[in-house]
Order: structure tokens, then sequence, then C-alpha cells
């Protein structure tokens, strides 16, 4: 069966424009991954966000000197479409030779053209080098679970089987892992990620979850049904009071996406880790 991005630029040869084309965004509907999972858009079992980073936005001011910023973009995780990355980045590069008067007119050109493409409010936030270089970097909450001496077999599928948890013990903790690694579904290149699993509940396995998810090593789906995918599996087990699965990856043509999934409201900090 076609994946529906193999309709768009993605691991095609592109031409480059440097004039502002909102026609390049290219979505692509979420409903038949959520399908996939058993889900539909009245039935999500988490609210969240997508936040794509993007360190490669530029634009004319009026004089013709180039401005360049950081943008930050919230998608909410259940908008209609996700845009397929590759548009986005073509998108983004059309500025490039293109004026506007200020950064709020580029600011709103950019919430009105992406919550067009995605189907929902889009949250657009420009920001100047030295404000996110006044951020540093940041590490993720809780244990790292990557130096666990785990034997591992499985990488084609994930493997939701080799999730354990104890019962008889409840805990609030939070496990993460930089193990994480996808494949494009179109053109097959690593996608490469952090992971972070925040829950109150039965006490789950680390070991167990080390190997779930390596088993995703060579699974080949986007970045959002990937967490999508983690936090259904975790629910199913845990039936947690509380659960919060998140995963930050490596930006790949000057973008990195960022999916969120929670049963609560979450509390984000969005700056880099040190592999973005």
């Amino acid at each position: 069966m076609q994946h529906p991005a193999e309709l768009s630029p993605l691991g095609k040869s592109s031409a480059y424009i440097a004039h502002y084309s909102p026609e390049l965004l290219f979505p692509i509907a979420r409903a038949p991954k959520w399908a996939e999972l058993g889900l539909t858009a009245e039935s999500l079992p988490y609210s969240g966000v997508d936040i794509w980073n993007c360190y490669e936005l530029s634009w004319l001011l009026p004089s013709g000197k180039p401005v360049v910023a950081i943008g930050e973009f919230r998608i909410p995780a259940d908008s209609p479409n996700i845009i397929e990355s590759k548009s986005f980045k073509l998108y983004l590069n059309s500025l490039n030779q293109s004026v506007f008067d200020s950064a709020d007119a580029v600011a709103e050109t950019l919430t009105r053209d992406l919550s067009a493409a995605v189907g929902k409010s889009v949250e657009v936030a420009l920001r100047s080098l030295d404000e996110v270089t006044a951020e540093g970097v940041a590490g993720l909450p809780g244990r790292c679970i990557d130096e666990l001496n785990v034997a591992i077999e499985h990488y084609d599928e994930p493997r939701p089987a080799l999730l354990s948890c104890d019962a008889s013990r409840q805990v609030d903790e939070a496990l993460h892992s930089h193990l994480l690694k996808s494949n494009c579904p179109v053109t097959g290149q690593p996608d490469w990620g952090s992971v972070v699993v925040e829950y109150r509940g039965p006490a789950l396995s680390a070991e167990g979850l080390l190997a779930y998810l390596v088993s995703f090593r060579q699974h080949a789906d986007f970045h959002e049904q990937c967490v999508e995918r983690i936090f259904l599996d975790l629910q199913r087990l845990l039936q947690p009071e509380r659960l919060t699965v998140y995963a930050r990856y490596v930006r790949r043509g000057g973008l990195d996406i960022n999916p969120y999934r929670s049963t609560g409201p979450l509390a984000i900090d969005n700056r880099r880790l040190v592999r973005q």
C-alpha cells in the first residue's frame, strides 16, 4: 500500500524556491495512522502537541538586509493533519528572499499557513539566537536506562510483549533513553531520538522498557506515530493514574520534531538536548 508521503517531495529531487510559496506545504492526514492503532479523532486517549524547532529560518527586511531567527511551532496532537517534513523545510526556505516588514509579520504569515495546512491553530514563536543561546542545553528528567545489561534480539518492529510491570508496587517516576531509532517510512533514512516516560502506576520493568524501545530500531514510521504507539502500549499495560510519553528527535534539514502525548496537562521544557 502506498504511503501518503510518497506523493510528497520526500525522497525526490526538489528545486529550492527562494520566494514565499505556501503551496509547498504538504499535509498528511493523521486518521489512517490513528486507525492502525485503533483510534479515531473522537477517541484519542491523550492530549498533546508536536513541537517543531527550525534552525534555518531567514527573511529580508525592506532594506534588503537578511534576518535569521529560530522558529518554534506547536501543532496540536489532535489536528487533522501533520506536515511532511521535507515540504515544511522547502516552505521555510521559500522565505529566504522574501521581504517582510517585521518579525511579527513573518510570525503572522507562518501562523496562517501552518494552521491552514494542519487544520487547527498552530502556535508560532520566533526567537533570536541570543535568546536560545542563553537557555543553554537541557538534560532529560528521571533515570537513564541505557546502561542496563539487557540482551537485545528484536529490531524489526515494536514488541509490546517485551514490556512488563510489577502490579504489587506503585511508583511515580520518570525514565528516559537515548537509544530510540526508527526509519522514515518513505526514504528509509534513520530518525534518532531520546524518549521520556513519566508515569504514576504499577512499577514498569526498566529492562523490558529498554528492550521494547530498541525494538523500534528498524521500524518504519513517522516520529508522531512512534510516540503514539509507545504511549498506547504503556497505557494498555500499566493502566496508570498518569502517563506522559515524549520524544526529542535529532534535527534533519534544520528541523527537529518533538511529539508529546499525555493523559494530563503538560509542562514542556523545549530547551534543546545535546544532540539537537
